[in-house]
């Protein structure tokens, strides 16, 4: 008897030991193991023609049978959710009518408890949702994913389309046991013809056992107010899952870069899953918190790549960036603060009613100011001054915003850098108000290189950046060679201003800006 009870008291120890290490990997307290996967989708050779269900499933379904394979390798490594990303099952370029073989019919998450794997004859159309579920639930993993949906109206209907149907570019999030918990359909579409915007934005998210609610949105959706910023603030969401394909635009709006930039900005964890397709420029997934990275961004090769990485819940209760730069604008504290609630050396920090970078008429006349120029930067004519010698002061303003810059490099090296200035209507690709101050390395030697995409740079460079920016909605942005990412040492606000610094970037500097949006003025 003695022996059968310990016989069972081991094999309970060997079955705890087993859900706590998975494949090697042990999970902390107060941590997730989460899942990314960039898909280089098998795509339709000619989108624009028209096609039968069933080879529109058989084209999916090669697609699907990569995301299972990863959904089981992602399991044997621990992961508790995985996000795969936009467009990744039936692709892109389509046009209304030739898309519509490739949607499911996906019932709002709000009509009732419905488990596809499981409850497979309640709808028809359903083929991919009951896969992805089938995923789910015979891997014990919550599992996100990107479909095309399809959603019958009444002609008579206001806003029914003539061909009778809604067709939206969709979000669908289950849980560990095939339930779909959640649906969010794409609000701020991309040159999306063959989708529809919903009338009023979803506030989608759902909640899971090991890190709490998880709010969802997609692709462009992260550079608006709605629904993005406000499903983060309205529900005090602290997790993330992203699916996109997204174009990288540099050196502003590499996909990394930006989506950094936003988990640091809301504190907020991220998991982002891009498409791979890098003749389209299309690359950039990653697992983000305000402090740490795992990202992965490849131009040069083909095939997907799945990232699985341990990162610590951020609490209900800790307060965003956002919140904090709010409260330093309108406080406007005599010492200096940062985000981080980090003191900062005197250095750092400007005098009380000190315009910062401002040169002090002692340095006047010392050495030859450096001439303003004008270059077309993210299709934005940005206002720049270049970066001369090894260290120096600047200023360069637009509207009624100026941008301030003390640096210093470590070592000179020939590379041309400008610190630019842009405040007004953004109207290529999206039509959005932008107030930055960018900080980046030139194309070549000459100042209409300036604003150019560049991937490599060799300068080492300490910096203070500071802006009078008129909006709380500033995303910090520190990019460095090879598409790489850095953190800045302090962030803040003081004196009605809003300030990065950092000592020493890790690899050459590509990119450090303030991005900030004034959503009110879209």
């Amino acid at each position: 008897m003695a022996f059968t009870m310990m016989a069972l008291c081991w094999k309970l120890l060997i079955c705890f030991l087993f859900y706590q290490v998975v494949s090697g990997r042990v999970r902390r307290e107060g941590h997730y193991v989460a899942a990314v996967y960039e898909h280089e989708s098998i795509l339709s050779p000619n989108p624009a023609a028209p096609v039968e269900r069933r080879a529109a499933l058989e084209l999916m379904g090669r697609n699907l049978d990569i995301y299972e394979q990863q959904v089981l390798a992602a399991a044997r490594q621990g992961a508790q959710i995985i996000v795969f990303p936009e467009d990744g099952i039936h692709g892109f370029n389509f046009t209304r009518s030739s898309i519509y073989p490739y949607l499911d019919f996906v019932p709002h998450s709000h009509s009732g408890k419905w488990n596809p794997c499981r409850e497979s004859h309640l709808y028809n159309d359903t083929e991919v949702v009951q896969r992805l579920s089938c995923m789910a639930l015979k891997n014990k993993i919550f599992l996100v994913a990107n479909l095309g949906s399809k959603q019958p109206c009444e002609r008579s209907e206001p806003r029914c389309p003539s061909d009778g149907r809604f067709q939206f570019n969709t979000n669908v999030a289950f849980g560990a046991d095939g339930a779909l918990l959640a649906t969010y359909r794409k609000h701020n579409l991309y040159f999306e013809y063959a989708f529809d915007t919903p009338a009023e934005p979803d506030y989608a998210f759902f909640d899971t056992p090991f890190a709490g609610k998880f709010g969802m949105f997609t692709c462009f959706d992260i550079l608006f107010f709605e629904p993005a910023v406000s499903l983060i603030t309205q529900y005090n969401l602290k997790q993330i899952v992203y699916p996109t394909a997204w174009m990288n635009q540099l050196p502003l709006l590499s996909a990394v870069e930006f989506q950094q930039a936003f988990s640091t900005a809301f504190n907020v964890n991220i998991l982002a899953a891009n498409i791979h397709h890098p003749t389209l420029g299309m690359t950039g997934s990653g697992i983000y918190t305000p402090v740490k990275s795992f990202i992965y961004h490849n131009m040069e090769s083909y095939g997907g790549k799945l990232i699985v990485a341990e990162i610590p819940v951020i609490a209900a209760d800790y307060k965003t960036n956002l919140e904090s730069n709010e409260r330093f604008r309108v406080n406007l504290h005599d010492s200096c603060r940062t985000s981080t609630s980090t003191s900062l050396d005197d250095e750092v920090c400007f005098k009380e009613q000190e315009t910062p970078g401002r040169v002090s008429e002692k340095e006047k006349g010392k050495e030859q100011s450096p001439p303003f120029f004008y270059a077309e930067m993210m299709y934005d004519n940005f206002t720049f001054v270049p970066l001369w010698g090894e260290k120096g002061e600047l200023q360069v303003c637009a509207n009624s915003l100026c941008c301030y810059l003390n640096y210093q490099r470590a070592v000179l090296t020939d590379e041309l850098y400008a610190l630019g200035v842009f405040d007004g209507l953004h109207t290529v690709h999206g039509t959005y108000y932008v107030q930055a101050c960018a900080l980046v390395k030139c194309g070549g030697l000459s100042f209409s290189t300036c604003g150019q995409e560049v991937t490599d740079a060799t300068a080492l460079i300490d910096f203070q950046l500071w802006a009078n920016m008129s909006t709380p909605y500033i995303f910090p942005l520190l990019l460095t060679s090879g598409i790489t990412l850095d953190f800045a040492d302090h962030m803040g606000w003081k004196n009605n201003h809003y300030f990065l610094s950092k000592n020493r970037t890790s690899a050459g500097l590509l990119t450090a800006a303030l991005y900030g949006r004034w959503y009110e003025k879209d």
